[in-house]
């Protein structure tokens, strides 16, 4: 590729990258107010709280320690606390590379 080229598809991606920053800097403040490290700790512990609730139900079910099958409805249950989990990990990495990428204003 002519070296002109090259400087033509950084300079386009470049400006993609920067519309995608604006893009998502005016979509998230609408939505999300600015972050502090007191408004992102109730997100954080309740992840923590779900999976604990998700291990919990994992020793629960292995009960006496003789490696029993799970019946159905308890791998429905051990699946729903996993998914309950996993949902709000997921929305917690969301927000950490939010921050990370700088798309929601931070406050003190």
């Amino acid at each position: 590729m002519p070296k002109n080229k090259g400087v033509r598809s950084q300079h386009f991606l470049k400006e993609i990258e920067q519309g995608i920053q604006v893009a998502n800097q005016q979509i998230l403040s609408d939505k999300i107010p600015a972050i502090t490290k007191e408004s992102i700790m109730p997100l954080a512990i309740s992840v923590a709280r779900l999976r604990a609730v998700y291990l919990a139900e994992a020793f629960s079910l292995a009960g006496d320690g003789q490696g029993q099958t799970l019946s159905e409805d308890e791998v429905k249950s051990l699946r729903h606390h996993r998914e309950m989990y996993e949902e709000a990990r997921l929305a917690f990495e969301a927000l950490t590379h939010i921050i990370d990428r700088g798309y929601i204003a931070l406050s003190e």
